[in-house]
């Protein structure tokens, strides 16, 4: 009995299902997100449309349940408190979660650190929850453990993109279009853009 937390397009649901070999429910919130993606994605699970911080679902009803870049956008210590709650006991938590802060650019010139926090910040996340969260969890009672991912983030172009999708101010939007032709002058120098990303278990009380 697996849930997939804010399963969005469903990519991580389709290797859940693939791997378990049991029941992968998948909860988003957006009914675009469930609605607008191929169907073969959610293909062998069952879908649900609820919020994350009034999971619908049983006291003990999951042995795992897995979220991925989602607690940076919720409110960490309420969903804390709702897998606590639907977790069999000994149920695991599987969490990864980014750390904005922690943000490795070079050479500086394309450096965007600055304005992701700003921007994730403005937009109502927490860009450093990845340093977070694994406290919480043991100060909610979980045996927690901490692997940290090794992850060279996307092209230039895909982060960008991804930038001006958050909440940018004017100011922002200015010094992200120097970066962009900072990078562009570039051309195919060599870059290195590392976002830490925390892969955290955290087993529920037996």
């Amino acid at each position: 009995r697996v849930l997939d937390v804010a399963c969005g397009t469903g990519a991580v649901t389709a290797e859940l299902v693939r791997r378990s070999g049991g029941t992968v429910v998948a909860l988003d919130r957006r009914f675009s997100a469930l609605g607008g993606t191929p169907a073969d994605r959610f293909a062998g699970a069952v879908r649900v449309c609820g919020d994350a911080l009034r999971l619908p679902f049983a006291d003990g009803t999951f042995d795992l349940v897995f979220c991925q870049f989602a607690m940076l956008w919720l409110d960490v210590q309420a969903v804390i408190g709702q897998v606590s709650r639907i977790l069999a006991p000994g149920g695991a938590l599987v969490a990864i979660e980014p750390d904005y802060g922690g943000l490795i650019e070079y050479p500086p010139q394309i450096a965007t650190r600055s304005l992701w926090l700003d921007a994730l910040r403005r937009s109502g996340a927490d860009p450093e929850v990845g340093r977070k969260l694994p406290g919480l969890l043991q100060t909610a009672g979980f045996a927690v453990r901490v692997d940290l991912l090794d992850r060279l983030e996307p092209p230039s172009a895909t982060r960008f993109r991804f930038l001006e999708e958050l909440s940018l101010g004017a100011r922002e939007r200015r010094r992200l279009e120097a970066i962009r032709a900072a990078d562009a002058r570039l051309g195919g120098s060599f870059r290195v853009v590392h976002l830490p990303l925390f892969l955290i278990t955290a087993i529920a009380e037996a």
